[in-house]
């Protein structure tokens, strides 16, 4: 059975595994799984009434961009990722991957519900702010292709959208894009503020690190089986796409840090965005663009580069996953 296709109500069949590592990362985020009222946000709201407006005003930004992404990338698991693959390990990860998705969102709405915030306001920022509406245009862009009647996966064209749809949503928005929020939420935590907040983050950075390996695994997966696909114009384009969410990025922290504050500005912050661009394209098999080093040293360990494999060479033909106990390969 191919990874991906038209989906059957036959792809039920568990048993015998082909995808391994779907099913060890199913298991994995079932062990993770957290509820966010486990978090008191009670010394939080201590912290808040110390901070300045321009801290204030970065945490208010991050919780209008985060609260509907969650919900975003929800969707485009259900509409863009689910219906078109045919392993049942994978659906496994991803109807937990929802699940936590939902729980993220639901997690911001907690911390929306109990700082003292005007929360009709925020809620409203990510349909105003020109750069946060960038974001959300560029992801639904891709998205929307995945959800009219004119799309075959069977074809050359309709796996491209596949992995267009992929590298848009997971690898921009939850590999770059949502870090970038991370590093800034957990820079509070370095100053010794937000420290609950932080411990949330930690969580949920945690659930991101297995949905980025879920998606950079699918995606090797997918260009192992379908050689029609690898050509140095559709790696081209795949490093584009990716170029083009970092400028996204850019011009929303910008707007995140107006002024800048103790210790974070905007430039710290893109050098940042720049730098884990640069690991999600050598995760891909596509050279760094930036070449920059990473300004958040204490961020390296959520930013570990993981298995690198070009499939964009022809001399790279020995991507193994996992070898079972009879020593047969699983992909």
């Amino acid at each position: 059975m191919p990874l991906i296709g038209k989906a059957s109500p036959e792809d039920m069949n568990l048993h015998p595994i082909r995808y391994q590592w779907a099913y060890d990362l199913y298991n994995q985020a079932v062990r993770n799984t957290w509820f966010p009222h486990e978090i008191a946000l009670k010394e939080d709201l201590e912290d808040w009434e110390k901070m300045t407006e321009d801290e204030r005003h970065a945490v208010k930004f991050l919780m209008a961009f985060f609260n509907p992404a969650e919900l975003i990338v929800n969707r485009s698991i259900a509409l863009g990722v689910y219906p078109y693959l045919k392993s049942p390990e994978c659906h496994l990860y991803l109807a937990k991957q929802m699940w936590e998705e939902a729980n993220h969102c639901v997690s911001f709405e907690y911390v929306l519900e109990t700082f003292p915030l005007d929360r009709e306001k925020v809620f409203g920022i990510h349909l105003e702010v020109p750069s946060m509406v960038a974001k959300e245009e560029f992801i639904m862009k891709y998205l929307k292709r995945m959800t009219e009647d004119t799309l075959d996966i069977t074809t050359t064209e309709g796996k491209k959208d596949f992995i267009r749809n992929l590298v848009a949503t997971n690898i921009v928005m939850e590999g770059v894009w949502f870090y970038s929020g991370f590093m800034v939420a957990l820079s509070f935590r370095q100053r010794n503020q937000l420290r609950n907040f932080g411990s949330m983050i930690n969580w949920v950075l945690r659930d991101e690190s297995l949905h980025l390996k879920f998606g950079i695994n699918l995606v090797h997966n997918v260009l192992e089986e379908n050689e029609d696909l690898l050509t140095e114009e559709f790696a081209n384009e795949i490093r584009n796409i990716i170029i083009e969410g970092v400028d996204k990025e850019v011009a929303y922290n910008i707007d995140l840090f107006p002024n800048g504050i103790l210790g974070l500005n905007a430039e710290y912050v893109n050098q940042y965005v720049q730098y884990v661009a640069d690991r999600r394209l050598e995760e891909l098999g596509l050279e760094s663009h930036y070449k920059v080093t990473n300004p958040a040293k204490w961020m390296s360990t959520a930013t570990d580069v993981l298995e690198l494999v070009n499939f964009f060479e022809a001399q790279n033909t020995s991507y193994e996953v996992d070898v079972s106990a009879s020593g047969k390969d699983k992909h």
